[in-house]
C-alpha cells in the first residue's frame, strides 16, 4: 500500500481509477455507523465527482440520506478495485478526503456523460458530490499491475 496524491499515482493505478465503471463511497450515517454505497464517478480536475441522478429515490436529491450525511460529516473514502480469479491481478485505489455538496456544473455532467451512456439521454439533476483528495492509497498484487 502506497500513500500519495492523484498527481503521483503509478500509471496502472491512474488507469484503474479512470477506467473502473463503479466506485464505492464510504461515509458515516446519522448514527455514525459506516455505510458504503456504489457510485458512478468521474475525475475532473483535481477532484472526483459523483452526481445524484434520476434513478428512483424516496426523497429529492438535496434531501437524500447520503447528501444529509455528507453535510454533517464530509469525511469520506472512495474505492475502486479490480477483482480477478487470478489473484495476481488484484488491485485497488482508495481516495480519502472531504466531500462538498455542489450545484450542477456542465463540465462535470459532461464528464460523467462521457463515461455513462445513461447520463447522455438523461442528465443528472444533482446535486453533485465533489471529493477533494487529501490522501490516495493504492495496492496491487504484483508491481506494475
Amino acid at each position: 500500500m502506497e500513500p500519495g496524491t492523484l498527481d503521483n499515482l503509478p500509471s496502472w493505478a491512474a488507469d484503474l481509477l479512470t477506467s473502473a465503471r463503479v466506485a464505492h463511497l464510504g461515509l458515516l450515517d446519522d448514527a455514525r455507523r459506516p455505510r458504503v454505497l456504489p457510485v458512478t464517478y468521474a475525475v475532473v480536475g483535481d477532484a472526483i465527482w459523483s452526481a445524484v441522478d434520476h434513478k428512483p429515490k424516496r426523497v429529492a436529491g438535496t434531501d437524500l440520506a447520503r447528501v444529509r450525511w455528507l453535510r454533517r460529516s464530509p469525511a469520506a473514502a472512495l474505492t475502486v478495485d479490480r477483482y480477478d480469479d487470478d489473484w495476481s491481478r488484484l488491485a485497488w485505489v482508495q481516495v480519502l478526503g472531504a466531500v462538498a455538496i455542489e450545484p450542477v456544473r456542465d463540465d462535470v455532467i459532461d464528464a460523467l456523460a462521457r463515461r455513462y451512456p445513461a447520463y447522455r439521454s438523461r442528465r443528472p439533476d444533482g446535486p453533485l458530490l465533489r471529493l477533494d483528495p487529501e490522501r490516495v492509497l493504492w495496492w496491487a498484487a504484483v508491481d506494475n499491475a
